[in-house]
């Protein structure tokens, strides 16, 4: 029997991108969305036109509910909530008795919470028993990473276990879908480049040591490698670009990390969940390549592939360059979200 969920915040572009791809899902059933204006409202008619996705009509025809604990019954509660309300509201759904796995972002780093991506850090969902003893829950809270870190970190898990990761200096080209909607005002976005987005350099910078860290029980202990971020604002509508140099503990022999990039493959992958990738990093050798239009859908399941290029030698033989392409709304949040739900399912967490 599938599990019934909810989408908090289910009218916003990540919730809608969360509705579309739970609609006939084989292991999970919409059993409510929540918003706040929309609140009465046929869900339909509180998304309009925004979305040219498919949601399957039962989750079209729900009428929006409050964003309370007592106002929806489900196993599973599926957070992308703007920050504020996501910082009071998330707790309250765990100490109610909910599942909750979120993307975002005030609770990532708290040390009892489980910040995961299912290919790079599994095992740190046993942070899950601690948290609930803790804090004296029924439930959990789960988060997923910025959508900014989530490419990254994935990217970076194959090069930490082969030739160990020292220092990585990343400057990133995010489209206008990570700032929600309406997202940047056209007039300050079109024609420009903008070098700042509030937050997010110190989100890329932390995010990824938590979660390539070790699991020790009661505490994840971060990973020591040095983390630099420089973040811009471009005129793309979805798919964030990366170009990153990573000096390297080891020396790197580049057609042999090629390999690894290619042949990565998590527990996901083994366990043919329904959301994971038959191959999580594709590596293209063209060399215009990869290219926002036309890899942020790539995937067995569109969008949660990391499309890899330019892969060369840094400036010394322990350090390698490379830029790379993720889907902000599918790997970078809906998609790795739900993803973390179907591994819980698989271990048993929601039952």
């Amino acid at each position: 029997m599938k599990k019934s969920v909810a989408i908090l915040g289910a009218t916003g572009m990540v919730g809608i991108r969360y509705a579309s791809m739970l609609s006939d899902h084989p292991l999970f059933r919409v059993v409510a969305v929540t918003g706040s204006e929309s609140v009465g409202k046929r869900y339909g008619d509180a998304i309009g036109s925004r979305t040219g996705l498919r949601i399957s009509p039962e989750v079209v025809e729900m009428v929006v509910s409050p964003t309370r604990p007592e106002s929806i019954d489900a196993d599973l509660v599926f957070s992308p909530l703007p920050t504020e309300a996501a910082k009071s509201l998330e707790p309250k759904f765990a100490k109610a008795g909910f599942r909750v796995v979120t993307d975002a972002s005030p609770h990532r780093m708290e040390p009892d919470v489980p910040l995961v991506i299912p290919e790079v850090n599994p095992e740190h969902l046993g942070l899950i028993k601690w948290q609930r003893k803790k804090r004296g829950w029924k439930g959990f809270m789960v988060a997923t990473p910025n959508c900014t870190a989530a490419g990254l970190a994935l990217l970076l898990k194959p090069i930490h276990d082969s030739v160990g990761v020292e220092r990585a200096i990343v400057t990133t080209l995010q489209a206008v879908s990570g700032a929600g909607y309406p997202g940047v005002p056209s007039l300050d976005v079109i024609d420009n480049v903008i070098p700042f987005i509030k937050g997010e350099e110190e989100k890329v910078e932390t995010e990824p040591l938590k979660m390539l860290g070790d699991f020790r029980g009661n505490r994840i202990e971060h990973a020591k490698f040095q983390m630099s971020a420089m973040c811009h604002r471009v005129p793309t509508t979805d798919g964030h670009m990366e170009s990153a140099y990573i000096e390297t503990r080891d020396q790197v022999d580049i057609p042999g990390l090629v390999k690894e990039l290619t042949d990565f493959r998590g527990v996901p992958q083994r366990l043919n969940l329904p959301t994971a990738p038959g191959r999580p990093i594709i590596v293209q050798d063209a060399q215009d390549r990869p290219q926002v239009k036309l890899d942020r859908e790539a995937g067995s399941v569109p969008g949660m592939s990391v499309v890899v290029g330019r892969v060369r030698r840094g400036l010394t033989s322990k350090s390698v360059r490379l830029t790379f392409v993720s889907h902000n709304l599918v790997r970078g949040a809906a998609g790795s979200t739900i993803l973390v739900a179907e591994l819980l399912h698989h271990r048993g967490f929601l039952e």
